[in-house]
């Protein structure tokens, strides 16, 4: 009998759509006859944890623990929340709470005690005061959330519907910040604080590990020991472990799968995987459990601890198509553990590391098109946090997942796992048939909004793909991450909004010369800034990723990395970004190199479990902690267009160098002139529609003259010019060659058909005012 899998992501990952790995390999192994089921066990605990049931089951769990009677329950105002998102804080500049039903103070906590001491906060006291309501809500909540109850929306927004604690205090000053939202956004928004606001207490009072997005992310956060992780899982089963156990037995039973193989992409998945095949060994012995992802290929490679192999039988690294079939052929029966590929297996007591480089991978090529076949992706629920552009684009919304290339076509910079495969490995997939998958998808999943989650797409790349989905006349949405290059030209940003790009994300990182060269990010602050705004004036948002406290990294190198910043923003050219503080990993160069760096390791040893982040000193920087909370305040009031007028200074509560960055710089930047002339190998393409063309004769100072007049229709208004009639009836058919064709036209190629028409000279008739006008309506040259 062949191998049944059962393919599981472990709570937490995203409440809007699937985390894609479980459907990548359910793809693959469709192409090999391999049955498999995939089950989202996060969003699963989600919708049974925030339901009317689920919710009444927690209060009488928090009024047993802390022996609470409703008449011991006082009604305390809403009040601000310390577990509360970024908010605006205080300072010059940022607007401050100064309602008096928002104390900032926390009032006096309820005299009641649970069995361990603990006391409930007047948060904690309010919600459950408020319970009834809660009950009566969340059903209806849920499924406005889901898309399937769009007209709850005014109710919601009347702000009387939905029960308000501590999150909902920071609606004055999200109201000033936002302005008017649209009626479904601002529901959403109102929705998620009151999902937020049951967070806050699940953490206070029942579980405080738990997060929408992570479940005891700290557990496994650098755990370069076991130790510790081991003995939280011979604890009994908090409420969430409950959930999450039960639905899992219910997938044992329905789906009777002879290997579990759980994806594990982050540190917040980390506890639920254990704890599930610590289930599944428990009261299912004869199944094999797996684990794979993100998290074992950086952290576990160098893994020695057996402990862990009582949980799983085998750990795999890497891309997982190949090591997976390895492992049902071997638990078929016809494949030996020592013939394994890129696998930690338990061999005579001792964990073993079993590579097989000789067992090839599979292309991209063949590895099929993910399959979202038994996910429910009907009842995945698209919040707003709002702060932040982007990450209201991970979180609002269904994404169908795709790759356009394996690893990274740069794979340099030296804070990267460069030297892991899923960087190093560079292979993109074909234009045509990265298409084809994104049809299936739509037919599959009926929805057209594609998030590409590589590295970095390289620009070639993205321009065919552009280019096929004009071609084939798709309706859909994309958003990708990239390098900020120059092939990222004015013309191809055009491209990629006409095709449906709406957004993009990358790395503008120290915003330093000396530090992106010491990077090798292979870009200068001055080349990001003209990208950036290439992207932006084709109505494609842009958010960067900043980095703080690289190696060697000074005071005054970070803070005009800030003005670097602050020019952007105010200038226009970015709308999103996020401060994270360097991490040096173990596969990047700075980690395996540190001397190179400036830096040096804190210790050496290497731990017998995760061994990822490396404590690093760094004797010639600055003290990169105390500017992390200036620096994210400082962007968050930017993003909002607000600030741009204060000294740096204002947003530090120490003394900080006064910026060298001169004030102009960004604005300079932009009005420098792009290089003129274009590349004979340019491809050219029209990206309109085709043109009625009428003749007539023009008099002027006694001379007739034969005349075409081209009249052009776009979605918002009509538009002719005006050309003699050979030119007329040359541009005519010119236009309808380069109309998204199999192979654009070359530059030098369209220079020749002009000339062979017998027309005058081509330079001079290429940059005249009607030919200017159509680079303006569709004229692209890539």
């Amino acid at each position: 009998m062949s191998t049944k899998a059962l393919l599981i992501t472990p709570p937490f990952t995203q409440l809007n759509t699937p985390y894609p790995a479980t459907a990548y390999l359910k793809g693959f192994l469709n192409t090999k006859g391999i049955v498999s089921t995939q089950a989202d066990l996060g969003i699963e605990v989600i919708l049974r944890l925030f339901s009317k049931q689920g919710l009444t089951d927690l209060f009488e769990r928090i009024s047993s623990k802390f022996q609470i009677t409703n008449y011991e329950l006082k009604m305390s105002p809403r009040v601000p929340s310390e577990a509360a998102p970024f908010s605006f804080g205080e300072g010059p500049g940022v607007r401050t709470n100064t309602n008096p039903n928002y104390p900032s103070e926390a009032y006096p906590p309820l005299f009641r005690r649970g069995g361990g001491g603990e006391v409930l906060s007047a948060n904690a006291q309010r919600i459950l005061a408020l319970k009834n309501d809660y009950f009566k809500t969340i059903d209806a909540v849920i499924l406005f959330l889901q898309g399937k109850n769009p007209t709850l929306a005014h109710l919601i927004c009347s702000e009387d519907f939905l029960p308000e604690a501590s999150r909902f205090a920071q609606l004055e000053e999200l109201d000033w910040a936002f302005g008017s939202m649209g009626t479904q956004d601002k529901a959403k928004h109102l929705a998620t604080l009151y999902l937020e606001d049951i967070s806050d207490l699940i953490v206070e009072c029942i579980d405080p590990h738990f997060g929408f997005s992570r479940y005891a992310e700290r557990l496994g956060r650098s755990a370069n020991s076991f130790d510790e992780l081991y003995n939280m899982l011979q604890q009994p089963y908090t409420y969430i472990d409950e959930l999450l156990i039960d639905l899992l037995h219910e997938r044992m039973w329905e789906v009777n799968p002879q290997l579990v193989c759980f994806s594990v992409p982050f540190p917040g998945n980390l506890y639920a995987a254990f704890r599930s095949a610590q289930y599944i060994k428990q009261n299912f012995p004869g199944v094999k459990t797996a684990m794979g992802g993100g998290f074992p290929n950086t952290e576990l490679r160098s893994l020695s601890d057996a402990r862990v192999m009582e949980f799983f039988d085998f750990i795999t690294l890497d891309d997982g198509e190949s090591p997976i079939e390895c492992l049902i052929e071997h638990l078929n029966g016809t494949r030996e553990v020592s013939r394994l590929k890129r696998t930690f297996a338990l061999v005579d007591g001792v964990v073993k590391y079993i590579d097989n480089s000789g067992c090839r991978d599979y292309k991209q090529s063949d590895v099929g098109t993910p399959d979202y076949s038994d996910l429910p992706m009907d009842r995945y629920i698209s919040v707003i946090e709002i702060v932040n552009p982007m990450h209201r684009m991970w979180s609002d919304g269904r994404w169908n997942k795709l790759t356009m290339a394996h690893g990274c076509y740069w794979g340099k910079c030296t804070f990267c796992d460069i030297s892991l495969d899923y960087i190093k490995v560079y292979e993109p997939v074909a234009a045509k048939l990265l298409v084809d998958r994104m049809e299936e998808l739509i037919a599959q999943t009926g929805q057209n909004g594609f998030h590409f989650v590589d590295e970095a797409a390289p620009p070639a790349l993205m321009r065919e793909v552009a280019l096929e989905i004009i071609r084939r006349n798709l309706a859909v949405t994309w958003w990708t991450n990239i390098r900020f290059e120059k092939s990222f030209t004015a013309d191809l940003c055009r491209l990629l909004k006409l095709s449906g790009c709406i957004a993009i994300s990358g790395g503008l990182e120290v915003a330093s010369d000396r530090l992106l060269d010491m990077i090798q990010k292979g870009v200068t602050v001055a080349q990001v800034a003209r990208v950036t705004r290439n992207f932006t004036e084709a109505g494609i948002m842009v958010h960067a990723y900043l980095m703080y406290g690289f190696p060697t990294q000074t005071a005054q190198e970070t803070i005009d990395s800030l003005e670097m910043v602050r020019q952007m923003f105010e200038t226009g050219i970015l709308q999103s970004g996020f401060w994270h503080q360097f991490a040096m990993t173990a596969h990047s160069p700075v980690g395996m190199y540190p001397e190179q760096f400036g830096v040096l390791k804190e210790t050496d040893a290497i731990g017998t479990f995760a061994n990822n982040d490396i404590v690093h000193v760094d004797k010639s920087g600055a003290n990169h902690d105390k500017f992390s909370f200036g620096l994210k305040k400082s962007l968050f009031n930017f993003m909002h267009g607000i600030c741009f007028e204060y000294p740096l200074q204002d947003w530090f509560e120490f003394k900080v160098p006064r910026t060298k960055v001169p004030p102009d710089y960004i604005s300079g930047v932009l009005l420098e002139e792009e290089p003129f002339g274009i590349k004979p190998t340019a491809k050219v393409v029209w990206a309109g529609t085709r043109p009625t063309i009428e003749f007539f004769t023009k008099t002027k100072k006694g001379r007739s003259f034969e005349m075409a007049a081209l009249t052009f229709h776009d979605k918002k208004e009509s538009f002719s010019i005006q050309v003699s009639q050979g030119q007329g009836i040359w541009l005519s058919n010119f236009i309808v060659q380069i109309s998204a064709p199999e192979k654009p036209m070359l530059f030098s190629k369209v220079k020749e058909s002009y000339e062979a028409a017998g027309l005058d000279e081509f330079e001079p008739f290429w940059y005249s005012k009607p030919v200017t006008t159509l680079r303006d309506y569709g004229l692209l040259i890539l």
